[in-house]
């Protein structure tokens, strides 16, 4: 299994302390939790993309753009572009852009987003998400990967023999599809052959699972070999910790901050208390060798082959500390019993 870090860059209140920061300290934590993260092992930093608080990550590209300067060796990934909001010759040129900054390390994770307060801010309408993102995911496919691009649509004005410049490093950028709560998403990546990420947070297991699966069976369906089908997930919280209950003892301010959120609260989690989402979420929560048994057990259902954390409830010295034992004691066994070729080409270091 291969390992990635991600943030959106909130910026919220510290959970224990209640510390406020400002934005420039938080966009130089992201960079450093990046830098730290590459130093342990991982293989994988994402950015991921909101427009509305408390989060920081409107422009995940400026962002990814500074990690890559920062980095040499991991992937940078976006988690995820929420492409139904956007223009795809804007991504296209933004993520090309980046991708030569960083040597060909891109890996584009695209998706409708989560959050339905942003579609007002775009002029866009809430309720045709699903038709902005497989409209705009087409286009954007075409422009990173071919030339002389001709291309009409319902939502933006037609292009004639458009070039997106500049070209991406690589001549075919990877694609993921991220997916959270409906078989759109699972379908499109099917379709065109892509890898899916599912998000795997705020609802137990089989929620997920269901999705996994119909994305496999549509891979087939497609004629496509089920061998060739790729899955990433994420996970609900990550607090590891020499013991159980020491685990459980620093995880649950984090998750009773949360569990007062509005966002919390929209997403319908059935999660009340730290010990319902250890028990019933995909909250990596426990002793080293508890994380191991449930990375495991969710590997059995989803058969992924990355795995993408975030520890942006935590403050930085919890953070630290976690990913420190995270990457000694969790990464070298599951990667032992659970390994994946995903990513083994190597790539350059940053153009310069």
């Amino acid at each position: 299994m291969r390992f990635a870090l991600f943030s959106l860059i909130k910026n919220a209140p510290e959970a224990v302390s209640g510390t406020e920061r400002t934005a420039h300290r938080r966009f130089r934590q992201v960079i450093d939790e990046a830098v730290f993260a590459e130093q342990l092992g991982f293989d994988a930093y994402g950015v991921g993309e909101r427009h509305s608080e408390p989060y920081l990550s409107t422009a995940p590209p400026v962002v990814l753009a500074a990690v890559a300067e920062h980095t040499r060796r991991m992937r940078l990934l976006s988690t995820v572009t929420v492409i139904s909001l956007l223009d795809p010759v804007r991504v296209a040129e933004d993520y090309a852009t980046l991708d030569q900054l960083s040597g060909g390390r891109l890996e584009l994770m695209i998706g409708k987003g989560n959050d339905a307060r942003d579609y007002p801010m775009f002029g866009l309408d809430a309720d045709r998400r699903w038709d902005y993102q497989e409209e705009k995911f087409v286009l954007l496919r075409r422009l990173l990967h071919e030339s002389d691009v001709t291309w009409s649509g319902r939502f933006r004005p037609p292009l004639h023999g458009v070039t997106v410049l500049p070209r991406p490093f690589r001549p075919s950028t990877p694609i993921w599809h991220g997916s959270s709560s409906s078989p759109e998403s699972t379908e499109l990546a099917a379709r065109f052959g892509d890898p899916l990420f599912t998000a795997n947070l705020f609802h137990p297991k089989k929620r997920y699972a269901d999705l996994v699966d119909h994305y496999r069976e549509r891979w087939v369906a497609y004629g496509r070999d089920p061998a060739d089908a790729l899955v990433g997930s994420g996970a609900d919280g990550l607090f590891v910790a020499s013991t159980s209950q020491g685990a459980v003892d620093g995880y649950r301010p984090y998750f009773d901050a949360r569990a007062r959120s509005a966002l919390h609260q929209r997403h319908g989690s059935p999660y009340r208390t730290v010990e319902e989402i250890i028990d019933g979420g995909s909250a990596l929560v426990g002793s080293p060798q508890q994380v191991i048994d449930k990375i495991a057990d969710y590997h059995a259902s989803f058969r992924h082959e990355v795995l993408a954390l975030s520890v942006d409830a935590l403050n930085a010295t919890d953070s630290r500390a976690v990913l420190e034992l995270f990457a000694a004691e969790v990464m070298p066994v599951v990667r032992r019993e659970l390994p994946s070729t995903v990513w083994d080409d190597k790539l350059g270091s940053p153009c310069t």
